[in-house]
This record gives structure tokens, sequence and C-alpha cells, in this order.
């Protein structure tokens, strides 16, 4: 089988990376297609070094924009590629712009299509990546559901049994392949922290940092948190700007936007991780650390059931309570079943023996 695997922000190169290789394995050609929907040096390159990801088969070089317009322009140029390609199936990930633009390219032209983290829902429509993930599932061929409460999710909105396949957490196989080498990384020391003395911060949602009094509140929050347990904040470029127009509190110390790498070792020796990402809540999960998030929502509930996180909304009283809580009492780790570092493994079994566009139930089919 040829499989056009695609990636074109940075939380998408961790979950595509275990697909890759247990599709490699089993003797399927992938092609993979980097949209270019991050560019960054430092939101990419780092990204593929650190993950020993092999440079892109294809390019897009789509770059920035409002959502219509990146959006647009990943379709203009993923279509010719899959009409070239002539693909059996499109693997797209996550819930980015480039994720939904790809599955729409897919769903016209023919091939299967899997979505990788299929189910996920915050139930937040203002939320982009809500639109993405929704429109993404109601067109593939696959759902390949992170957890059972995914899975869940789309048996409630009418997918059927046969369409949904509980499989695991790709970020966790792609945690679990690195930590080691995250930890011997000396991140901690070239930054002069120790195992366990701070707090790790994490800021990028167009909620949070968008508007300067959410900002504001989260970042007095943070700062009354930092006289408790110093933080540390690696600058996201949407945020960074922002932050420093409104100043920064004490305790809390910027630096750079951290590659893979970094992170982990950075997630790993935190004694407490507030956070808007998703993916944080379910490496801080798999790790055992306390997470705080700062949204009034999550796609992960499960994070929130069976994990560390607790959400804290972006209220900084509570935001304060929350983080004071766990620090002194900090919650015992829990890890979803599945969570074991082979879903990738799973994913390929599933995709490479279920059949071709022309025997397998398509998504109408079920209608």
């Amino acid at each position: 089988m040829r499989i056009i695997c695609v990636a074109g922000a940075r939380p998408n190169y961790m979950k595509i990376k275990p697909v890759m290789d247990a599709l490699e394995a089993r003797g399927a050609e992938t092609v993979l297609v980097h949209t270019g929907q991050h560019y960054d040096p430092a939101m990419n390159d780092v990204f593929f070094r650190d993950l020993g990801l092999r440079p892109p088969d294809h390019l897009l070089g789509v770059g920035s924009g409002s959502h219509a317009t990146q959006t647009g322009r990943v379709m203009a140029a993923f279509e010719p590629l899959v009409e070239e390609l002539a693909p059996d199936l499109v693997v797209v990930v996550g819930d980015v712009n480039s994720t939904l633009a790809c599955a729409l390219v897919t769903a016209k032209a023919g091939p299967l299509l899997a979505h990788v983290e299929a189910g996920l829902r915050s139930r937040d429509w203002s939320m982009p990546e809500e639109v993405n993930r929704v429109a993404t599932d109601r067109i593939s061929d696959y759902l390949l559901a992170p957890s059972e409460d995914a899975a869940e999710n789309l048996r409630a909105e009418g997918y059927h049994d046969d369409q949904v396949d509980v499989v695991g957490n790709v970020m966790i196989d792609t945690l679990f392949a690195n930590l080691d080498r995250a930890r011997e990384s000396g991140t901690l020391s070239e930054l002069g922290l120790s195992q366990g003395e701070y707090g790790l911060v994490t800021l990028h949602r167009q909620a949070n940092v968008d508007e300067p009094d959410v900002l504001a509140g989260l970042l007095k929050g943070l700062g009354e948190v930092a006289a408790h347990c110093p933080l540390v904040l690696p600058v996201h470029p949407r945020a960074a700007e922002k932050i420093d127009a409104l100043g920064v509190p004490g305790g809390i110390r910027l630096v750079p936007p951290a590659g893979y790498l970094d992170f982990i070792a950075l997630q790993a020796g935190a004694r407490v991780v507030l956070t808007d990402s998703g993916g944080v809540q379910e490496e801080t999960t798999a790790l055992g650390v306390p997470c705080v998030t700062l949204r009034d929502n999550t796609e992960r509930p499960i994070t929130v059931e069976q994990g560390t996180n607790v959400l804290a909304g972006r209220d900084p009283e509570r935001i304060v309570a929350t983080a004071l809580r766990l620090l002194a009492s900090p919650p015992p780790p829990r890890r979803p079943e599945l969570w074991d570092g082979h879903a990738g493994e799973r994913i390929a079994r599933v995709l490479l023996e279920g059949g071709t566009a022309g025997s397998r139930p398509r998504p109408t089919d079920h209608r």
C-alpha cells in the first residue's frame, strides 16, 4: 500500500512518527507530506531532528494566514499531489487546519482516509480545533480513537463500531521512546534547574494570549503561584510579544521555545505544570506529573478522570488555589488503558488489514 502521512504543525510531528514507523515495519510505502503550517525553525526543524523524523518527501510551504486562507492554501497545494501520487490511504493526525484541509481533499479524491486522535471533544464550538476535529471525523473511513471515552463520543454521534478503533495514544508512544534521551540531555543543568524544584508553564491558546485582560489575569495568577514555586515559561512565538507588553511577574523565568527533548525533560523534572495545551495534559498524565489546565474545558477529559490533570479555568484565584493544592498534595500517578507505547503498532495493523477503497464501507454507506 502507498500511504500519505500528513504533518503540518508542531503537535503533528510527535503523532505521525510512531504511525510511520509501524507502517514501514509492516512493509507499507509511506510518503511524508509537510504542509508548512508551522515553519519557524524553533517550531519545526528542531522537532524533526529530536524525533529522528526523516525530511518530508513533499513540503507544501503554505505558511501563515487566517483560518480560511491557510486551509484553502493547503487544499490547493495538496490536491494535485494526491492526484499525482494516487495513494491507497491518507493519514491525518490531530486537529490543526492542515488536518481538515487534507481530509477534505482526500474525501473528494477517493482514497481511504484515517484520522488519528478521532473522537476528542471539548464541546466548545469557539475553538477552531473543535470544528476541525468534528468535521474531519465525519468524512473519515478510519476513526482511530486514543481512549475509550473518545470512542464513546463517536458512538453517541452515530458512528458505527466498524468505523471506530480504540488504539491508544500515539503521543505517549513518542514520549516513551524518547524519555531516557530527554532525561540524559542535560537540559535542566543547562538552565540551572533542579529536579522537582520548579514549575513549568505553557501558554499559546488564542483565547488565552490574544485577549489582553485574560492574559493579564493569567500572568497575575501565575505570579502568585511563583511565590511558592518558581516557574519556567518557554515562550511560544504567538505569545512572546503579548507577554512582554504586559510585563512578567517576579518568579517567572522566560526561556526560548524548547525542542521536543528539552521540553520532555522540563516536564519530567517539574514539580507542577500549568498549561493550556492538550498534548501537555496527556504527557503529564503519562509522566505522573501534577498538571493545572488553564482552560474552562478539555477535549481530553480522561486526563482528569484517570490522570494527574485538574481543570482550573482562567480565573486567577482558582488557578492559584488549584496549583497550591497540587503542590501540597500531588495526585497519585495514573495512566489510561492502552497508553503503553504501542499505539502506532495497533494503528498499522488496523490500516493494513482494513481493506481498500473498493472493499471497505465508506462513511456514506453508514447513513
